[in-house]
């Protein structure tokens, strides 16, 4: 009940800051595609991710995994606990990220994501419930046998969920010398940006940029993409069913 309560609260926030500071204002609130990304937040709000991630903790003793707990964190207090996890985590989300778009067949379920052709925070949700199972697999399981909180993976989603929707919100908000630190609208844009306006495989950052600035996929010019998406986006599903149904057509075609 409480994630809904913050579900709901941020999602009204960034529709209110998308109305007053707009980065295009032509953009309208009830765009092209909507419903879909309205029903993305059924399938793929943390609502999952957190549920795998508590069953996680709850498995290790019925699994009888105990001994492979490592626990070098679980006595420590919540902020200590909270920032080790959200670094750690954030580190490994950008590595799956980078995956994602470097291994072939794990593109064919990122491209649902990338299938957006205007970025508001809404979308932040438009991604394939396979990423999920990619994502929380390899990142929740370690967390819970490093002996890491259910509270702590909750306020970490909550953070993850706040700089996601920023960071896709259509908004003209530069965030001057912090770009160097999160995620913003400047530098997501052009994560998302057309093949044929600029460079590709740039800009992985989920939630902290840093990663991004040190090893050197950082790529953030002072004016937008002119285009969104990939190349050959012109035939690709714009509604769900489709958009889940394609990855799995794609990937029966090779």
């Amino acid at each position: 009940m409480i994630y809904s309560v913050w579900l709901t609260g941020l999602g009204l926030l960034f529709v209110a800051a998308e109305r007053v500071w707009p980065r295009n204002p032509e953009q309208r609130l009830l765009r092209r595609g909507i419903l879909s990304d309205l029903a993305y937040i059924i399938f793929n709000s943390e609502y999952l991710g957190i549920i795998l991630g508590l069953i996680s903790i709850e498995l290790i003793p019925i699994l009888g995994l105990q001994h492979l707990q490592i626990g070098l964190l679980s006595k420590a207090g919540f902020w200590t606990q909270f920032v080790a996890f959200f670094l750690i985590f954030d580190f490994l989300q950008w590595c799956i990220h980078n995956l994602l778009h470097r291994v072939s067949w794990l593109w064919q379920f990122h491209k649902v994501h990338h299938s957006i052709k205007e970025l508001d925070w809404i979308g932040n949700w438009r991604f394939h419930w396979f990423e999920i199972v990619v994502y929380r697999s390899l990142l929740y399981v370690p967390a819970a046998l490093f002996g890491f909180r259910g509270d702590v993976m909750f306020w970490a989603g909550i953070v993850n969920t706040l700089v996601g929707h920023f960071a896709h919100a259509n908004m003209s908000w530069h965030v001057g010398w912090l770009k160097y630190v999160i995620n913003s609208p400047e530098m997501h844009a052009w994560h998302h940006n057309h093949p044929d306006c600029g460079p590709m495989n740039r800009n992985f950052a989920l939630t902290l940029s840093v990663w991004d600035w040190i090893f050197g996929t950082a790529h953030v010019p002072a004016h937008d993409p002119e285009r969104l998406g990939f190349e050959g986006i012109e035939n690709y599903p714009e509604q769900l069913p489709g958009q889940f149904i394609e990855p799995f057509r794609d990937l029966a075609r090779r």
